[in-house]
């Protein structure tokens, strides 16, 4: 079991073409924990931004009656990939794993493939 710091850490080094990660409640749009970003990304933004997609997710499920749990939602930009995840059990209710990658560097089957892996492992 790793803990948040750690799994970020981890994120970070083995996703090829990462660019920032966060751990994200989305029941408050709060930041648990952060780790990397730049001056034009600013995670704790895009951690509160997120939330609102995946509360919009979650409603718009509810209103067409999809008893399913999301896996993960995908936004493709021109440059980058934006992974969210939502982390099932073991007290993840209510919490995503958020990466930001570069598109030009990222293998996105790969990227999915780790962060599934990040948060088996993820301690909460």
């Amino acid at each position: 079991m790793a803990s948040v710091e750690t799994s970020l850490k981890e994120a970070m080094t083995a996703i090829e073409g990462s660019v920032g990660a966060a751990l994200v409640d989305y029941t408050s749009g709060m930041a648990l924990g952060t780790l990397g970003g730049s001056k034009d990304l600013d995670l704790t933004v895009a951690a509160a931004g997120n939330t609102d997609v995946i509360r919009a997710k979650i409603r718009t499920m509810e209103m067409l009656g999809i008893n399913e749990g999301i896996e993960d939602v995908l936004i493709t930009l021109d440059t980058q990939y934006h992974l969210i995840r939502l982390i099932k059990g073991r007290g993840g209710n209510g919490l995503f794993l958020y990466m930001v990658l570069d598109k030009s560097r990222a293998n996105l089957a790969m990227a999915r493939h780790q962060l599934r892996r990040i948060e088996a492992d993820l301690e909460l």
